[in-house]
């Protein structure tokens, strides 16, 4: 982390300086530092870096100090694939706005749209929602887009598959010509970075940070079993001592499967999936904050972007499809500024054959670990 440029700290409105001494950061991260000077002179800007590493925080700073409270109108809009990260990213901007009189709301498929079109009518001048909603309410036109002066899309690599293209492509078009595009995510890969340039300016500036200076501190392991001991081993891994998880499950089916075994071996859980209604995945998210329970089950989706600071443990109930969904897993915990994680995967031994490629390609230290006396423990080579 580098300090925070005196000159640039000063020129803050007052009611982000005093949001900036609140939260207690002294410095900016690696990322926030290479993109808000280009935001603020209002670069269209593609940037990629570690999960955990500030990145809501890299775009939302310059342009909360750019949104003008006196214009009544929707100035910026943010987009993000799953209803758990736009809620994430509506709370952060409700931190930084306080007292500043910048309004903001959500947007979310499934939630009641009439709300929505009456929140609307309020003139907020920061909204954060899913693309189909979004582009709903433009349709409706109670959403005015030629108002819109900076459009973020967050995780973006997820903003940009063929489920969601068309209609972020419709958002964009749109716009304005001059409307700032803003693209951030912990991975991008070359083929989402080509989509993206054909709707960002031809001078966007491509913002790769590789490392965190602070690495995040996160112990990869893993545990081999036959998959039908996969339910006792995390039933004995959610039994321990100060234990706060998050396991991840691919298939939706086998999921709710894991769920009601887990259940009737009297363990309280929460399932976060993309079939579960947006209410069930805030309790489950809410209750889980609480220590109301000690895990929650995921899909990948479902998870996405989740920043729930507690967490210690990621658990994969099954070796994630590439190693893109095992980064964004594995970012979960162990999130900078928090504490230490542990990544522990559950696998078969074909699943450890793929998971101890995953860790040579990503160049992670990945030790074989068991489960002794109610504690994780490295094998005994």
């Amino acid at each position: 982390m580098t300090e925070i440029n005196q000159s640039w700290f000063e020129e803050l409105s007052p009611s982000t300086k005093e949001a900036w001494q609140v939260s207690g950061y002294e410095s900016l991260t690696k990322v926030q530092e290479e993109t808000i000077p280009f935001i603020l002179q209002g670069t269209d800007v593609v940037a990629e870096a570690p999960t955990g590493s500030g990145k809501t925080l890299a775009y939302l700073l310059p342009l909360i100090e750019k949104v003008d409270p006196e214009q009544k109108h929707t100035q910026v809009l943010v987009m993000a694939s799953s209803h758990e990260l736009v809620m994430q990213i509506h709370q952060e901007v409700q931190t930084w706005t306080k007292g500043s009189g910048i309004t903001s709301m959500t947007m979310i498929g499934g939630a009641n749209i009439k709300r929505q079109m009456d929140k609307l009518k309020k003139k907020p001048h920061i909204v954060v929602g899913t693309p189909g909603r979004v582009y709903e309410l433009i349709q409706k036109k109670k959403l005015k887009a030629h108002e819109i002066k900076a459009v973020i899309m967050d995780e973006a690599d997820q903003l940009l598959v063929p489920e969601h293209i068309h209609t972020v492509e419709d958002v964009l078009k749109s716009t304005m010509r001059d409307t700032q595009t803003l693209l951030f995510s912990a991975t991008l890969p070359d083929e989402v970075i080509e989509i993206a340039q054909t709707f960002m300016d031809e001078e966007a500036e491509v913002i790769r940070v590789t490392e965190e200076l602070k690495k995040p501190d996160v112990t990869h392991t893993y545990i081999v079993c036959e998959d039908r001991e996969k339910i006792e081993t995390l039933r004995k891994l959610a039994r321990m001592e100060a234990f706060k998880g998050l396991a991840f499950m691919q298939d939706i089916a086998k999921l709710n499967v894991m769920a009601e075994k887990l259940t009737y071996k009297h363990l309280d859980i929460g399932l976060l999936h993309s079939d579960a209604k947006k209410e069930q995945r805030a309790k489950a998210i809410k209750e889980f904050r609480k220590g109301e329970y000690p895990l929650l089950l995921a899909t990948d989706v479902a998870a996405r972007g989740l920043d729930i600071i507690e967490i210690n443990h990621i658990i994969n109930l099954d070796v994630p499809k590439d190693m893109t969904s095992y980064i964004h897993r594995a970012g979960r915990t162990g999130r900078i500024g928090s504490q230490e994680g542990t990544v522990v995967s559950l696998v078969n031994p074909v699943e450890e054959k793929r998971l101890k490629k995953f860790a040579r390609d990503l160049e992670l230290s990945l030790h074989k670990a068991e489960i002794y006396k109610g504690k994780l423990r490295f094998s005994q080579r």
